[in-house]
């Protein structure tokens, strides 16, 4: 995986669950969401983002939380992003 424009915040990630996620993924050898590397940076300000991502993913809507991932898979895979 490319290194972010953002070295400073790749390379200073702050306890919690997204630095064990990138570290994990980064061992294995898979590509993950680069974003990943701002929530581990400044977890306490970008919380409220993953909650918001999480509620209109998988929250009440009027279509399933199936199709919404699949939209968002077509929409990451659209802008060469790893969903």
């Amino acid at each position: 995986m490319d290194p972010m424009f953002l070295p400073d915040v790749e390379g200073n990630p702050q306890p919690g669950a997204y630095r064990n996620l990138v570290h994990a993924m980064q061992q294995a050898g898979q590509e993950y969401p680069q974003i990943w590397h701002l929530f581990a940076f400044l977890p306490q300000a970008t919380e409220h983002l993953a909650r918001f991502t999480q509620e209109i993913l998988r929250g009440p809507a009027p279509i399933s939380p199936g199709l919404r991932e699949l939209i968002a898979a077509y929409t990451s895979f659209q802008n060469h992003c790893p969903f």
